[in-house]
C-alpha cells in the first residue's frame, strides 16, 4: 500500500525525486501514451516495412514439414558443417542442403535436409542411397542405421493451408468476442494490435532466416491468444474509467486511456517479464545447451511474439482506440467545452485518480447519510477539503485527516471541493448528565400548607 512520506526535509536539502520505476510501482506517473502515438507507429512501421520487403525478397525458411524434403540424421561428435555439405552434394544433392547440429559432446548429431522431390522417382531413391552411404562413411555408421525420413509436397502443403485457416479462424472470434464484450471500435483496435504482432513476428523470421515449423506455428498462435488477453485487460480498465471519470464531462477519452494505461502499466511490464523469462531459460538452455532444436523453433517464436504482444497493447491498441473514439461527438463536444474551462481534470496519476474515488465516495455517503446515520463533516460542509491517503477511505469518510507538512508536494493528493481548507475536528461529545441532574423541579401539590385539614373538599 503507498503512503504519504510525512518526513520532513532538512533545511538547505533538496528532495531527491524518485526514478521512473519506483514511481512506476507507486502509482505516480503519468506518461502520455497517446500523445505520442507518431512515436510507436514509427518505431512498428520501420520493424513491418523491413520485414515486408525482407518477405518480398528473401521468403521464409520453410522446414521440410511445409515444402516437403528429405532428411537424414547421424552421429557427428566431431564433424564439421563444411565437411557434411561437401559428403553430401558428392552424393548427387544440387543446391545448398541445410545443416544442423544437435546436441552436444558424444551426444552430437548432425541432421541434413534437402529438397529431391523435382526429380523423377529413380532418380530420388538414387541419390537418397547415395547420401545414406557418405553419411554413414563420415560418422562410421553403416547406411542401414542413418535415419531417414521422406516428406512429400502434399503434405506440407496441407500443413500451410490449416496453419492459414487456424490463423484466420482466431482473428473472426476474437472479433466477435471483443465485439459483444466492450464494442466494434476496441474489436477493431484489438485486431490491429494482433496483426502487428503477426507481421513483426514473420518479419523477424524472414530478416533473420530462422526456420519456420510446425513448432513456429503453435508458438504463433500461442502468442496472438498472450497479445489479445493484454489488450482486454487494459481495454477493460479504460471502460471502468470511462463510466467513472469520462461520465464526469471533466475529462476527455485521451485523457482516460492514459490514466487506463499508466494504471495497468506496471501489471503489464510484471506479466510480460514473468512470461518471458521462463521462455527464455528453455530457449538458452534446452535449445543451446542441451541441442533440443524444436524447443529452439518453439521458444524463439515465443520470445519474439510476447515482446510484441506487450509492446503492441499498450503502444498500439491503447492509442488507436483513442483516436477513433475521439472522433465521436460526445468526445469532440467535451474537448471543445474543456478548451477554455478551468476545471478540466487533465491527465491524472493513478493515485491520484484512486484518492479521487475516494472523495467522491465520502461525499456522496455524507449527502446520503449513510453509516449510521452520521455523514462525514467534510462531505456535509460545502467549500472544505481533505488530505487524503490511499487505503484510508473509512478513516477519511469517518473523519479528516490532520494536515499535511509545508514541504510535501501535494499537488494531486489534496483534492478540495472548495477553498482547500482543512475542516476542523468535531468536538467530542459530552456525557449526559446524571438522571437527578436532568430531572424538572416537583410540582406543588394542590392544598399543602392551608391547614390540617388538606385538601379541600
Amino acid at each position: 500500500m503507498t503512503t504519504i512520506d510525512d518526513t520532513e526535509t532538512a533545511p538547505g536539502a533538496e528532495a531527491k525525486a524518485p526514478n521512473a520505476f519506483i514511481r512506476l510501482y507507486r502509482g505516480e506517473t503519468k506518461f502520455d501514451f497517446v500523445g505520442r502515438r507518431r512515436t510507436w507507429y514509427l518505431i512498428s512501421g520501420l520493424v513491418i516495412v523491413a520485414g515486408l520487403v525482407s518477405m518480398g525478397t528473401k521468403g521464409f525458411n520453410f522446414g521440410i514439414d511445409f515444402k516437403g524434403g528429405q532428411s537424414w540424421e547421424v552421429p557427428a561428435p566431431t564433424l564439421s558443417a563444411s565437411t557434411v555439405t561437401n559428403a553430401v552434394q558428392g552424393a548427387g544433392v544440387t543446391g545448398a542442403p541445410t545443416v544442423e547440429f544437435l546436441g552436444t559432446g558424444a551426444n552430437r548429431k548432425v541432421q541434413v535436409l534437402a529438397d529431391l522431390n523435382s526429380l523423377s522417382p529413380k532418380q530420388k531413391n538414387t541419390v537418397e542411397l547415395a547420401v545414406d552411404a557418405a553419411l554413414g562413411k563420415l560418422s562410421n555408421t553403416p547406411a542401414s542405421e542413418v535415419s531417414f525420413s521422406d516428406v512429400g509436397p502434399t503434405w506440407g502443403s496441407q500443413i500451410t493451408d490449416k496453419a492459414i485457416l487456424a490463423v484466420l479462424v482466431f482473428f473472426v472470434v476474437v472479433v466477435l468476442y471483443i465485439t459483444l464484450r466492450f464494442e466494434w471500435k476496441m474489436a477493431i483496435a484489438a485486431l490491429i494490435a494482433v496483426i502487428h504482432d503477426l507481421l513483426v513476428t514473420a518479419g523477424v523470421y524472414s530478416l533473420t532466416g530462422f526456420q519456420v515449423t510446425p513448432d513456429t506455428v503453435v508458438a504463433v498462435l500461442t502468442i496472438l491468444g498472450y497479445s489479445l488477453y493484454d489488450t482486454v485487460v487494459v481495454f477493460d480498465r479504460v471502460g471502468e474509467n470511462t463510466k467513472g471519470f469520462g461520465a464526469s464531462g471533466r475529462m476527455t477519452y485521451e485523457d482516460v486511456v492514459n490514466l487506463s494505461m499508466n494504471q495497468t502499466l506496471a501489471r503489464s511490464m510484471n506479466t510480460s517479464l514473468v512470461a518471458i523469462l521462463p521462455v527464455l531459460a528453455v530457449l538458452l538452455i534446452g535449445a543451446q545447451i542441451l541441442g533440443a532444436s524444436t524447443l529452439q523453433y518453439f521458444g524463439l517464436a515465443l520470445v519474439i511474439g510476447l515482446t510484441s504482444g506487450a509492446y503492441s497493447s499498450i503502444f498500439i491498441a491503447s492509442p488507436i482506440l483513442a483516436v477513433m473514439k475521439e472522433r465521436e461527438p460526445r468526445y469532440i463536444n467535451i474537448r471543445q467545452k474543456l478548451a477554455n474551462r478551468a476545471d478540466r481534470t487533465g491527465l491524472l496519476t493513478p493515485r491520484a485518480a484512486a484518492l479521487t474515488t475516494v472523495t467522491a465516495t465520502a461525499a456522496a455517503r455524507g449527502a446520503t447519510g449513510r453509516g449510521g446515520g452520521r455523514a462525514p463533516a467534510a462531505a456535509k460542509r460545502q467549500g472544505q477539503g481533505a488530505v487524503l491517503r490511499p487505503g484510508s477511505a473509512a478513516r477519511t469518510a469517518a473523519r479528516p485527516a490532520a494536515p499535511e507538512p509545508d514541504d510535501i508536494d501535494l499537488e494531486d493528493e489534496v483534492l478540495s471541493t472548495g477553498n482547500g481548507a482543512t475542516p476542523p475536528t468535531r468536538p467530542a461529545a459530552k456525557k449526559p448528565a446524571s438522571s437527578a441532574a436532568r430531572r424538572p423541579p416537583p410540582r406543588p401539590r394542590k392544598g399543602k400548607g392551608k391547614g390540617k385539614g388538606g385538601r379541600r373538599r
